[in-house]
């Protein structure tokens, strides 16, 4: 395979606006919203030369915010608790504070965004 398996996620919400400023104020950008046909997407901001995959904020009757059941999305950082900090003052509850996972991982921590999506962070330090 020549690109990384995941491609593209999305992270359903309720309340577009209220997803769209916790994301801007936790992780510092700026989410492009979009009416695609009544689907209303938050598009992550997204650097074709960089590794990693882009994704959306999604609001439509069949996506549902969920703490506990599907997949959970981490998002890197340079530092967990940089973004971390921030996440209460946005809206968001921190579920776990930075933990090491090993000397060879880094590190990795859990919230709730302001959708009650549980989510992760994760850093080499």
């Amino acid at each position: 395979m020549a690109h990384n398996m995941v491609g593209w996620f999305e992270i359903p919400v309720n309340d577009m606006n209220r997803a769209k400023q916790f994301y801007d104020k936790v992780f510092k950008i700026d989410i492009q919203i979009h009416d695609l046909g009544g689907v209303l997407m938050g598009w992550f901001p997204f650097a074709e030369e960089k590794k990693g995959s882009s994704g959306s904020l999604i609001s439509h009757e069949s996506y549902e915010p969920s703490d506990k059941a599907g997949v959970l999305i981490y998002f890197s950082s340079a530092d967990v608790e940089d973004e971390l900090r921030r996440v209460e003052a946005a809206g968001g509850k921190i579920l776990q504070k930075k933990t090491l996972i090993s000397p060879a991982i880094g590190y990795m921590a859990l919230f709730l965004d302001s959708e009650g999506n549980r989510l992760a962070l994760h850093s080499r330090k």
